[in-house]
């Protein structure tokens, strides 16, 4: 029912007053029709709002399985190419301690060598040579016999 239907079925007190009435009973009557009018355009605005046809729009849902697995698939190779970084970081490092190592030792080994052959070449040294030479044999005996 519309507003303007509400209004012609409603009785119009208006025709009932009488100009003889006092003036305070005719702004009562005039508060009275206003707020009877405003009553009926409310009643009018509710109807008409429930009445409407009103279409809602659905947020569409959002599946977060791919989502979510995507996400675990990126951590897991993230992980694995970290986990082979850090292995072959770890065997860099093995590898130029051993480096290291084997240096150290080779060193060692060309000291004790140098040392090795340096007694060799003393010991070769005090065997072919003498401490007089042959010719001149006879006067080294002269002199220990002197000194004695």
């Amino acid at each position: 029912m519309s507003l303007w239907e509400k209004w012609k079925e409603s009785p119009d007190e208006s025709d009932a007053r009488t100009h003889s009435e006092a003036p305070g009973a005719i702004s009562d009557l005039n508060l009275d029709e206003a707020l009877r009018n405003f009553k009926l355009s409310v009643a009018a605005w509710s109807e008409a709002e429930y009445t409407t046809r009103r279409v809602v729009e659905l947020a569409p849902r959002r599946n977060w399985r791919p989502v979510a697995a995507w996400a675990l698939g990126c951590a897991l190779v993230a992980s694995s190419i970290s986990g082979v970084v850090y292995q072959r970081h770890e065997q860099q490092v093995q590898a130029k301690q051993a480096a290291a190592r084997l240096a150290a030792q080779q060193k060692q080994a060309a000291d004790q060598a140098a040392v090795d052959e340096e007694q060799l070449l003393a010991s070769v040294d005090s065997d072919v040579s003498r401490q007089v030479p042959s010719a001149m044999e006879p006067l080294a005996q002269m002199a220990e016999d002197d000194s004695k």
